[in-house]
C-alpha cells in the first residue's frame, strides 16, 4: 500500500489548535516518525509544549520563529521579516525530504495580514515529498487552503474562561 502524505488543517475561533497539532506531533513522535514544528505567531518564551518536546529528543524539531501576536507588533516590518524567515526555513524543512511531518503552527494569521499568500503556500504543500504529512493551523483558514486539505477540524467557541476574568493559566493556555 502507498503511503499519502496528509494535509490537516485546525481552524477555528475556539481554543484547542497548537494543542491538537503538538498532540498529533507526539503521536508521530511516538510511532518513531520523525517531525518539526514552526511557529509563526507565538514569541520567544518557553511555553508547556515547547517543554515537552524536549523529551522526544530528535524525534522533534521545534523552531519559534514569530515576534508575539501580530495584531500587537509595533514594527510591521519587524514582524514581516520574522514571517518570511519563518517560511524560508519551512521551505527548506518541506523540501528536505528528512521529515515524516511538518507543523505549520498559526500559518494562516501571515496570510490573512498578506504578509504570505495562500497561493505561495498551496504551492509548496502540493510539491511537498509524497509520504509528507503537512499540518496547518490558525483561525480563518481560507477556502483555498480547505480546498487542498484532506481534513478540516473546526474548533468553535462556546464558553471561555477569559469571559469570567480568568486570565491564562500554566498548563491550559501555555
Amino acid at each position: 500500500m502507498n503511503k499519502k502524505g496528509l494535509i490537516l488543517i485546525y481552524t477555528g475561533n475556539g481554543k484547542g489548535k497548537t494543542t491538537a497539532a503538538f498532540g498529533q506531533a507526539m503521536r508521530a513522535a511516538g510511532n518513531g516518525l520523525k517531525v518539526c514544528i514552526i511557529q509563526f505567531i507565538k514569541g520567544k518564551w518557553r511555553t508547556g509544549e515547547s517543554r515537552a518536546v524536549d523529551f522526544f529528543g530528535d524525534r522533534i524539531e521545534l523552531y519559534t520563529t514569530g515576534t508575539g501576536f501580530t495584531w500587537e507588533a509595533e514594527n510591521r516590518q519587524q514582524v514581516i521579516d520574522a514571517v518570511r524567515k519563518g517560511w524560508d526555513l519551512a521551505v527548506d524543512k518541506i523540501r528536505s525530504d528528512s521529515f515524516d511531518m511538518i507543523i505549520l503552527d498559526e500559518i494562516t494569521y501571515p496570510i490573512l495580514y498578506g504578509i504570505l499568500s495562500a497561493s505561495e503556500v498551496l504551492s509548496e504543500l502540493t510539491a511537498r515529498p509524497k509520504k509528507l504529512h503537512i499540518i496547518l493551523t490558525g483561525r480563518d483558514a481560507g477556502e483555498e487552503l480547505i480546498a487542498a486539505a484532506d481534513l478540516v477540524t473546526e474548533m468553535r467557541e462556546i464558553k471561555h474562561h477569559y469571559t469570567e476574568g480568568i486570565t491564562a493559566e500554566k498548563g491550559i493556555e501555555y
